[in-house]
């Protein structure tokens, strides 16, 4: 017996929109109709309305009456707040996970060989998919599941916000497996300061392209 769960109306809306914000096919400033949203998901406006309050929620959307959703740029603030979130989660992870560097590494390889493979690809959405697991899976062996959920809600605002400094850059592919590469190896050699300063310099990196130019 099949009993997998179907996604409500709801659930198919929220996940649709939330894909295409994340992704910058509704890019920043995009105005999206309740009407249009309904016809391309197949449901009536109802679930529409609903997914747009929770995406309201989360600060991806603002909802205007009779004109419909807009899709909230990021700001230059957001984009500060996140990088000095990923700094003090990171870093800190990064110095515990060191006691467990041989599984974690084992457990890094295949998230590096998939952004080796979407680099192959051209493909920005996958390489920063698998960049975030990575990330992540450095914060989970850190081993305190209260910043591993805080990880989690950062992670959406950073796979926006990746995804569209790397389109701008798509040459940064190359330098992100480089990065991740280095990482690894770090992780199998004995040098617990060069693993920390590696961590430290990779989000500076990260902060320097995804600042707005001024």
């Amino acid at each position: 017996m099949n009993t997998t769960a179907v996604p409500s109306a709801t659930t198919r809306v929220y996940q649709h929109l939330k894909r295409a914000i994340l992704e910058q096919i509704h890019a920043d400033g995009a105005l999206l109709s309740e009407a249009d949203i309904a016809a391309t998901v197949g449901v009536s406006r109802t679930p529409v309305r609903e997914a747009l309050l929770r995406l309201q929620s989360e600060g991806l959307v603002a909802l205007y009456p009779k004109r419909g959703a807009l899709v909230r740029p990021v700001s230059a603030q957001e984009i500060e707040d996140v990088i000095d979130a990923r700094r003090l989660v990171e870093v800190h992870a990064a110095r515990r996970a060191w006691q467990r560097r041989a599984e974690l590494a084992t457990a890094l390889e295949p998230w590096l060989e998939l952004m080796v493979e979407a680099r192959e690809r051209g493909d920005v959405v996958a390489l920063m998919t698998a960049d975030r697991a990575f990330h992540e899976a450095v914060v989970d062996a850190g081993g305190n599941q209260l910043l591993g959920e805080l990880y989690q809600r950062l992670r959406d605002r950073q796979m926006r916000i990746g995804v569209a400094a790397m389109r701008v850059e798509p040459e940064r592919m190359d330098r992100a497996v480089a990065d991740h590469t280095e990482l690894i190896d770090t992780l199998r050699g004995d040098d617990p300061a060069r693993w920390r300063a590696l961590v430290e310099r990779h989000i500076g990196v990260a902060a320097h392209h995804l600042r707005p130019a001024r």
